[in-house]
């Protein structure tokens, strides 16, 4: 297939996404529509776990520490001093945030880089690791963000969490910030910093034997993760309009990662199919939680039973299929073509 063809179908599958973006905003009801932008944010948060896991080799599950902190730095600088009265009924607000209010997009960068500058500070360290102690230092450190938040009542308002966000995460908000973190991978991968990713995930020996300054490359993707997670965690807050500690658990993380793995670790194109999946079936298993009556199999209710069937889902893929849906591989023209999804086009005739 060549280049001017792959260009034209790109084009298409680019006015379509956009059209059936514009569908949904204007003609889903509010339930589905809001399964839908949950999709984009997951997006997000797959790709930025992704890039650890998958594309560096970092076992990171301290994911939902920085989301927590996107989510709460957004919080707190565009709710207004009203609002933060309101919420802080049972100690004050301290005072240099009270009457502290601005845009949603400069909010929402600073969210990103406040959970960049903790990942930069947490990764000198934790980056020393490997495997195992590097995933239990690192969720640690989530637990430890999350205690910090439920204990600093007139900065967080504690357990009692921040209600009433402006709901900034409009569709084309969370789809915009899910397209730009979709190019953003893609370009960062293909680089030459990507294919040192890559060669790190590899082999670390061989890498540093090619002159590659493993701790440099390991702190930058730990940076650039904590950021897009940031991103995600603050959009997060402003679609729920309300958050908490208890949303910043553990299961957050567990969720990103299910994604990830049952995407395929070191694919782009799987963590974004498998955001979608995951995202939807999640609300279509939703009844498993409550009663249930079958044939042969009653129950009063059974809450994360759900969880369960992902589990074994997740537990079925590491077993059998390990790389994943999608393994390492990509999207492209040229794949469809060769599975006859895609009419192939030669010398400008069209062969099926």
């Amino acid at each position: 297939m060549n280049k001017k063809t792959k260009t034209i179908l790109t084009a298409g599958a680019c006015v379509l996404a956009v059209a059936f973006i514009i569908i949904a905003n204007n003609f889903f009801d509010n339930f589905t529509l809001r399964v839908f932008n949950l999709c984009a944010i997951y997006i997000i948060l797959a790709l930025s776990l992704n890039l650890l896991n998958g594309f560096t080799g970092i076992f990171s599950l301290g994911h939902a520490g920085f989301m927590a902190i996107g989510a709460y730095i957004s919080a707190l600088l565009t709710m207004s001093p009203a609002q933060k009265a309101v919420n802080f009924y049972l100690e004050p607000i301290v005072p240099w945030l009270a009457n502290i209010q601005i845009p949603f997009l400069p909010a929402l960068l600073f969210a990103g880089c406040g959970a960049a500058l903790f990942a930069f500070i947490i990764g000198l360290p934790v980056l020393r690791l490997h495997d195992d102690y590097l995933a239990i230092a690192s969720l640690g450190f989530a637990e430890i963000i999350r205690v910090i938040i439920t204990n600093t009542q007139n900065i967080t308002n504690g357990a009692l969490g921040l209600k009433g966000l402006p709901k900034y995460s409009s569709t084309y908000a969370v789809w915009g910030c899910a397209v730009l973190a979709i190019i953003f991978m893609v370009a960062l991968i293909n680089s030459a910093f990507g294919r040192s990713l890559k060669a790190v995930r590899d082999n670390e020996i061989a890498a540093q034997a090619m002159g590659i300054d493993i701790a440099h490359i390991k702190t930058v993707s730990f940076v650039i993760s904590g950021f897009m997670a940031g991103i995600g965690g603050a959009l997060l807050g402003h679609l729920m309009q309300t958050i908490d500690p208890k949303m910043f658990v553990f299961s957050l993380t567990y969720n990103i990662l299910l994604i990830v793995v049952l995407g395929g670790n070191g694919s782009i194109t799987g963590s974004i199919i498998a955001s979608v999946v995951v995202t939807v079936c999640m609300e279509l298993l939703r009844f498993l939680d409550g009663p249930l009556n079958l044939i042969f199999i009653k129950t009063d209710g059974l809450p994360g039973l759900r969880m369960v069937v992902f589990s074994l889902l997740l537990m079925i893929v590491v077993i059998y299929r390990q790389r994943g849906l999608m393994g390492t591989n990509e999207f492209s023209w040229d794949y469809l073509s060769k599975i006859g999804l895609v009419p192939r086009i030669k010398n400008g005739k069209e062969k099926m």
